[in-house]
């Protein structure tokens, strides 16, 4: 989780990674801290709590320095507490350094550095990490290359878990030293400076040209060049790549909160998905990326999908749309379970990795079991040149542009879009007709249009927020591929409200749930659907006569009885594989206008962070 930044340059150091860290809070806000190093002596402030502090320490500090490393932090190994912010320094004042990850054989290494006279004032793993480093950096007294790479070289040949790093050293002023294994570390190339950060919103207002490191890389950086090496100190041909974001995407704009920002951007954001992706004749879809010609795609007799939290729930849905249009059968798993499982799978499977960020740890890592047994592996990922991107054998990028709100929405709609165009493909490949291809893409194409109509009823929705704000649980009901949509509303008011919501199939009510409905317990139903309307009114009504507060989510064609539910909201009339996407935004606004109701910290919710890189 966790965020770095590093700089080296002409400018004064604190203020750039300031900025940077403000950027990347969303990765972790426990605490933070930075290091700047200055005619050979380290300047270090850090504290618990927001970036704020930091910023405020270092307004008094004024330190003139021109290089530093710094961290936001979302805790591990150690509670939040001052002495367990990063940067560490090592005991001998030699090492700074900050680090996402978990060194899983910390303790055994800190026995090891204690014997050898190294001293700990912190329960983290990072510390040892940076007195490991210490270490062999005393022991290389006689070495003729640079020292201090050498030391990170050793230092993480015993290391084990996973790390981004980067450190300074006392006797080489004007260098920094980066590496990677399972967490990101991207470097910014701008003029006259290099910006090493864990993600490209850290820096994306200096420079837009970037390198991507890869796993087992460490990279060298002094003010004027960058070099990269292996692990095994094999020179690396680094390849700069320009990032197309617009600067202003990381900005906040004329709104209050980023996730407000991304919900309000979700037309342009389904837009940007589907842009040159419809054939000429506008009767299906096309993907560049997918690697798989048509004939190889028509062998395929089974879909394995794989993603975490909301990224899960798109794969779900996935599974009804293939499965009714595609006629392919689908199996949806979590990534967190998949690569410990030994799931037997047909060899005539392909299997999806969807992960907003490419880089959620579980889900790269259910990737690599996926290709280590053979199987044709494809994502479905937001982040150009992320591990996940990288490591798979092509894919889908969904173009929403950076999403910086801890609680996913613009990017799991242009995930649910691009996985409706996916089983329009793959029907189209099968048995799907022009005439419904053609149906189908015009849907899609009306998509943007409709989720505005639903923005457009903002303020109605916010005043139904505030009714039902002090509730303490709530249920969310859909069938069929709406039940998906339920988890996810139940998963949106959790993480931004911290009400407790559960999402389920309204047709499993009876079976258990319904024990918890009262008039303190409101249950948010999704009645679009209506060759099954009749079913879920009768769930409904069920609900009604035990009391139970209900907020509906219907469509015109639906009909839906006056004065059934205490609350109405009415989306467009679309194709039934696209009512997930539009059911989505009001419980997106819904769960925004909650939070802002219960003076909830909405863009950092507590305990989250943006993107998972630990287990």
């Amino acid at each position: 989780m966790c965020g770095i930044v590093g700089y080296v340059g002409k400018n004064a150091a604190v203020q750039v990674l300031i900025d940077g860290l403000k950027r990347l809070e969303y990765r972790g806000y426990d605490s933070a801290g930075l290091a700047i190093l200055d005619k050979g002596v380290f300047s270090v402030l850090k504290k618990t709590g927001r970036v704020v502090n930091v910023e405020k320490l270092a307004r008094k500090s004024k330190s003139p320095g021109t290089i530093g490393i710094s961290h936001t932090r979302w805790a591990t190994h150690g509670g939040v507490t001052d002495n367990n912010a990063h940067p560490h320094i090592s005991s001998d004042g030699k090492i700074a350094l900050v680090h996402n990850g978990v060194i899983e054989n910390f303790l055994p290494l800190k026995h090891f550095l204690e014997g050898h006279g190294f001293t700990f004032s912190s329960e983290t793993d990072t510390e040892v990490l940076s007195n490991l480093i210490a270490y062999h950096y005393k022991t290389l007294g006689g070495y003729n290359g640079n020292r201090v790479i050498e030391s990170v070289r050793q230092s993480l040949m015993q290391v084990e878990g996973t790390y981004g790093i980067a450190v300074l050293c006392t006797d080489y002023p004007d260098q920094i030293i980066g590496a990677r294994k399972s967490s990101p570390l991207i470097l910014g190339v701008g003029q006259g400076e290099y910006i090493l950060a864990s993600d490209v919103t850290a820096f994306a207002l200096r420079t837009q040209n970037v390198v991507f490191l890869r796993d087992d890389e460490i990279v060298c950086i002094n003010r004027d060049e960058f070099s990269i090496t292996t692990m095994e100190d094999n020179r690396v041909h680094a390849s700069i790549e320009t990032v197309d974001w617009a600067p202003d995407a990381v900005e906040l704009g004329d709104y209050k909160h980023f996730m407000e920002k991304e919900i309000f951007e979700q037309p342009q954001s389904i837009e940007n998905a589907m842009r040159g992706r419809f054939s000429q004749d506008s009767s299906t879809s096309h993907f560049g990326g997918l690697t798989l010609t048509p004939q190889e795609l028509r062998h395929i007799d089974r879909i394995l999908f794989c993603g975490c939290g909301s990224a899960w729930h798109s794969c779900l849905v996935a599974e009804h749309l293939i499965e009714r249009f595609a006629r392919i059968p689908v199996e949806v798993e979590y990534a967190s379970e998949f690569r410990y499982r030994n799931a037997p799978l047909d060899k005539h499977t392909l299997v999806f990795i969807v992960s907003q960020s490419g880089e959620t740890l579980d889900s790269l890592a259910a990737l690599q079991e996926s290709k280590r047994k053979g199987y044709p592996t494809l994502a479905i990922t937001n982040v150009v040149g992320s591990t996940i991107a990288r490591e798979s054998d092509g894919g889908i990028y969904q173009r929403s542009g950076p999403e910086i709100g801890v609680a996913s929405t613009k990017a799991f709609t242009a995930q649910l879009t691009i996985l409706s165009m996916l089983a329009l493909y793959l029907g189209r490949l099968r048995d799907m007709s022009y005439e419904d291809g053609i149906r189908f893409v015009e849907a899609l194409k009306m998509l943007p249009q409709q989720v505005a109509q639903i923005l457009n009823q903002a303020e109605y929705i916010q005043a139904i927020a505030h009714k039902y704000a002090h509730h303490r649980d709530f249920l969310f009901l859909g069938r069929q591929s709406l039940f998906p949509i339920a988890l996810e509303g139940a998963l949106k008011l959790k993480e931004v409200s911290y009400i407790h919501a559960e999402g389920y199939p309204a047709a499993e009510m009876k079976h258990g749930p319904i024990a918890l409905i009262s008039p303190e317990c409101p249950s948010v139903f999704l009645a679009t659907q209506k060759s099954i309307i009749k079913k879920t009114l009768s769930n409904i009504q069920e609900v009604k006569a035990r009391g139970g507060p209900v907020i509906a989510v219907t469509t015109e064609e639906c009909h839906f009885p006056k004065n059934l539910a205490d609350d109405l909201i009415v989306i467009p009339h679309c194709h039934e594989a696209l009512k997930p996407v539009l059911a989505t935004v009001p419980l997106q606004l819904f769960a925004y206008y909650t939070s802002l109701a219960r003076n909830c910290d909405v863009d950092k919710p507590r305990n989250l962070a943006k993107s998972v890189t630990v287990e």
